[in-house]
């Protein structure tokens, strides 16, 4: 496995994380103080402000095809470049992507939904985990009922990201109750202006899911994405779209982190040395350095086997447990060698001890992953002597 950047993928990783540092860190302090006063680190406009300053740049739609207007960048790219915005806890992503799976829309849906999601003046969300159906996706209870050229959709949808600000949502409901998961949930573009609600759900960190409520929403049969009763599989493709991704920004911040707990060892006095003399210390930033190397390569050989066709499942889950469990570790480390001032919302330590928890939970919980992993070694699926056997 060559992991060599070409030149361009040099210059490409390079530039991102220059941007990073020259575009994002700086707004680290404006975040933080916002933040303690409880409003948006960041307002969807100065987003759109850096993307556009990105866009001028050549860095658009990341992951989106060249021919919807993107860059098109394989997964190993996407990998690095997650992983240097992942060294900021300022919440970016550049401007011009679409979930996955609006590119099964048809070309009136493709105007009306994928193209303005892209070019940033639509939002959308994936709706599909409820209050009885989190990681047991396959019991959800919206139903949708046909009614003419109609469905009129019934239930409720919670920890939704972006739920609160999007103008339109991809939500699954039971069409044929019978069938279930296996031929019987159906996705539905839905506008807001339909009648489904949104409630803003407060959390420990500042991601700011919401619950959705849908009491009899009507949509056209037109709104369905994709067939009729293949929704499941849908929600699928789009949980599995890229768990690679989510450890990849945890790698960025890791090492953003242990590099603030180095140079606050280097310069913090006790007894008349640093505390880097300290062995405690020392350990600590060994560990540390260890598991982001693992995570590094658990994170590339992911993506290189996306990238070159390979079933990759397994070694996403493992990337997404690995990345989830010890990225906790190593930013409670980082918390214990700052004391005192680590606990405090003056330094982002503290932001970041809350935003990585989640990591552990969303898009596939700890044990969810392990179930998963086992399950792929118990049935031969997969092998401990990994993909290359």
């Amino acid at each position: 496995m060559d992991l060599t950047l070409t030149d361009e993928e040099r210059e490409i990783r390079d530039w991102v994380r220059t941007f990073v540092t020259k575009e994002l860190v700086p707004l680290e302090s404006q975040v933080l103080e916002r933040e303690r006063r409880g409003e948006r680190g960041i307002t969807l406009d100065e987003v759109k402000t850096l993307q556009d300053k990105a866009r001028e740049s050549g860095f658009f739609g990341i992951q989106t095809p060249e021919e919807h207007g993107g860059m098109g960048l394989g997964a190993v790219m996407n990998a690095l470049l997650e992983a240097e915005l992942g060294r900021t806890f300022v919440p970016f992503k550049f401007g011009g992507e679409a979930d996955n799976i609006l590119f099964d829309a048809n070309a009136e849906q493709q105007e009306t939904y994928l193209r303005p999601t892209i070019e940033g003046t639509r939002h959308s969300c994936f709706a599909i985990t409820e209050p009885g159906a989190g990681s047991d996706a396959r019991n959800i209870r919206t139903t949708a009922v046909r009614d003419g050229d109609e469905w009129v959709i019934n239930g409720e949808k919670t920890f939704i990201t972006g739920g609160d600000i999007a103008d339109f949502t991809m939500v699954f409901a039971v069409t044929d109750k019978e069938r279930g998961a296996d031929g019987g949930v159906t996705c539905f573009l839905a506008d807001r202006e339909s009648g489904w609600t949104s409630t803003p759900i407060p959390t420990m960190g500042e991601w700011g899911p919401a619950s959705l409520s849908f009491a009899d929403v009507r949509v056209p049969h037109s709104a369905i994405l994709g067939e009729e009763g293949r929704g499941f599989e849908l929600a699928m493709r789009w949980i599995g779209k890229g768990r690679y991704l989510l450890p990849a920004r945890a790698l960025g911040a890791c090492e953003r982190l242990v590099e603030m707990a180095m140079e606050h060892a280097r310069n913090r006095v006790t007894f008349g040395e640093p505390i880097a003399n300290r062995q405690a210390i020392q350990w600590m930033i060994a560990d540390s350095a260890v598991e982001i190397e693992a995570l590094r390569w658990l994170v590339l050989t992911a993506a290189w086997q996306v990238d070159h066709a390979v079933d990759s499942r397994q070694a996403q889950s493992m990337a997404k447990l690995y990345g989830g469990v010890h990225a906790n570790e190593i930013v409670d480390r980082v918390l214990q060698i700052h004391g005192g001032m680590g606990y405090t919302r003056e330094l982002p330590v503290e932001r970041w001890y809350r935003e990585l928890r989640l990591l552990r939970i969303y898009e596939g919980t700890d044990e969810i992953q392990r179930r998963t992993i086992a399950r792929n070694l118990l049935s031969g699926h997969a092998s401990v002597r990994g993909h290359l056997g």
